[in-house]
């Protein structure tokens, strides 16, 4: 058990709504296959933002909803799958969008793909409950719609843009909030069902062989859904076992958005009930690092989910790497 606590959630949505019928007509695919394909009928697409805006705007209304100001944070964490750029880590400019004071907080990054908020949560929970860090802000920001390839239809109607953020405190005593267990699997058998080859060093932007479409998202949906499907139930045991919860004792559980199929999945075969299961896919569509977090925010501020409720985060990335964290709000 780690006494730590969310003080804080917030979130950034660019204002662009993508529709079911704009993506149609823009990809020449008809809107009622997108949503049937993918669980999504619009997403949002940014414009003029920057990853670093989007994280220091989601990071601004956690931090009201904390009750803190920018120079109470002693680390920035980013957890994102897009970094702004190759170098410095994206969270050293969210702290200069904040205009937090300088030398007054660590910034670092942390990249899971998907899982990335909660391998950052869990990481950083850690080092809050031991006492190196007082408030940390922990942000995803993605802008998906700029990595993908419109001739994958399945991916390229399934992602939306958007960032989120949590503040980590350490619990009070005699408060409730805890992270109670985290379990992670990695299964690189699957490591290339998703990918972006080009950006590194196997395919460099400065490579004259490195192409354009290299540097775009490519997804084997059908074969990563098969994948994890087989993966998940068994592991679900092995993290409910030492945990010792029921699922009927979660109060909500908040998927990765992953897609319509995978959502439904922990509610078909994996002993949820519907009412349990929080999910945005259907307006935010997919946001990758930023779902799981993006999701959690506003099923708080929506009073889905209230202190002292028993939370369970879980999801799948790429790697293939799955992963569920135990709280209580």
């Amino acid at each position: 058990m780690l006494p730590v606590k969310v003080a804080g959630l917030g979130w950034y949505l660019p204002e662009r709504r993508m529709t079911n019928a704009m993506l149609g007509e823009r990809l020449g695919i008809p809107p009622a296959w997108i949503e049937r394909a993918s669980g999504v009928r619009e997403r949002r697409y940014a414009e003029r933002e920057t990853s670093a805006g989007m994280g220091a705007a989601a990071a601004r209304q956690a931090l009201a909803s904390a009750g803190l100001e920018v120079g109470d944070l002693d680390a920035i964490v980013g957890a994102s799958t897009g970094a702004q750029q190759a170098i410095p880590c994206t969270a050293a400019l969210v702290q200069r969008e904040l205009g937090a004071p300088e030398g007054a907080s660590a910034c670092f990054d942390m990249n899971a793909t998907c899982l990335s908020f909660l391998f950052a949560f869990h990481a950083v929970a850690h080092l809050v409950a031991a006492g190196v860090y007082r408030n940390v802000l922990l942000f995803s920001s993605e802008l998906a719609s700029r990595s993908l390839n419109p001739n994958e239809r399945e991916s390229s109607v399934l992602f939306g843009d958007a960032a989120a953020a949590a503040i980590i405190t350490r619990a009070a005593p005699g408060e409730g909030s805890a992270i109670w267990h985290a379990r992670f699997e990695t299964y690189s058998s699957g490591a290339d069902l998703t990918q972006i080859v080009g950006g590194g060093t196997l395919h460099h932007p400065n490579d004259p062989l490195t192409t354009p479409e290299m540097n775009t998202f490519s997804m084997r949906g059908t074969a990563i859904f098969k994948h994890a499907a087989r993966l998940i139930e068994p592991f679900l045991e092995r993290f409910f076992e030492p945990l010792g919860w029921s699922r009927d004792a979660v109060d909500v559980v908040v998927p990765h958005q992953a897609s319509g199929h995978a959502v439904a999945l922990l509610t078909a075969r994996l002993g949820f009930r519907p009412e349990q299961v929080f999910s945005n896919l259907a307006l935010r569509g997919n946001c990758i690092a930023a779902s799981i977090p993006l999701a959690f925010a506003e099923a708080a501020h929506g009073g889905h989910i209230r202190r002292g409720n028993r939370v369970v985060l879980v999801g799948t990335g790429a790697g293939l790497t799955l992963g569920a964290l135990a709280l209580t709000f």
